[in-house]
């Protein structure tokens, strides 16, 4: 426990120091160099009309990813043609979005878990609105235990943005299923939320290698499974 105090404090050490200094690609007397958004195709105009949307009018209350988390899930899952993508947490469907934008452009396919009722209705109709509904299979229920069902196709990425305390569990039983080269992309892993548990679980096993990103907002870690 000695190693993952250290990891801890250090994760907390980077978000305080991050605190005191202005926003990634910004100066204190310039302006942030952050990328626009550009769709390419008419197909990535009308899934960011309704992430558009999202943003705008149906974030409160629905904990969905940050914009550049979102840009960072399409980059990863794109760039690693991805053709199986997992996520546990759908919410009213915003990250399945950006994941969705890639993955209609690599032929793959979403599985999602919600555990909510009216999010995931929520999410269902933004699918459809934006045209990607044959690209997502949406299991409602708890994903402690739907999981278990998931076939036996190998896993590109795991999201996970649900519950903090289960992501240990989550991983213990996905793992498996993940490919070798592919990716355990874990969201709100900043020091306030972050599961010492699961923390531990992708820093200490030889056969993952794992990175820090955003934490001076919500966090993420990007966990890769060695080859």
């Amino acid at each position: 426990m000695g190693k993952l105090l250290l990891i801890l404090l250090a994760v907390s050490t980077f978000t305080v120091e991050a605190q005191q200094r202005p926003p990634r690609g910004q100066t204190t007397d310039g302006p942030t160099m952050q990328a626009a958004i550009l769709p390419l195709t008419e197909v990535e105009k009308r899934i960011m009309t309704v992430l558009d949307d999202l943003d705008r009018n149906h974030r409160r209350g629905n904990m969905n990813v940050p914009v550049e988390d979102g840009r960072l899930l399409r980059l990863l899952a794109e760039s690693m043609n991805a053709q199986h993508v997992v996520e546990i947490g759908t919410s009213n469907g915003y990250s399945g979005l950006w994941l969705l934008m890639a993955l209609q452009k690599t032929g793959g396919h979403l599985t999602t878990y919600e555990v909510d009722r009216e999010r995931a209705d929520q999410a269902i109709a933004n699918f459809k609105r934006a045209g990607v509904e044959k690209d997502v299979t949406l299991v409602f229920g708890d994903a402690h235990q739907e999981v278990q069902k998931l076939e036996d196709k190998p896993i590109d990425i795991l999201f996970l943005d649900a519950d903090k305390a289960g992501y240990i569990d989550y991983l213990e039983k996905l793992l498996p299923k993940i490919r070798p080269g592919g990716l355990i992309v874990a969201h709100n892993m900043n020091a306030r939320q972050a599961h010492p548990p699961f923390v531990e679980a992708i820093t200490t096993n030889p056969k993952l290698e794992t990175l820090f990103l955003h934490m001076d907002e919500a966090g993420v870690a990007v966990t890769m499974k060695k080859r």
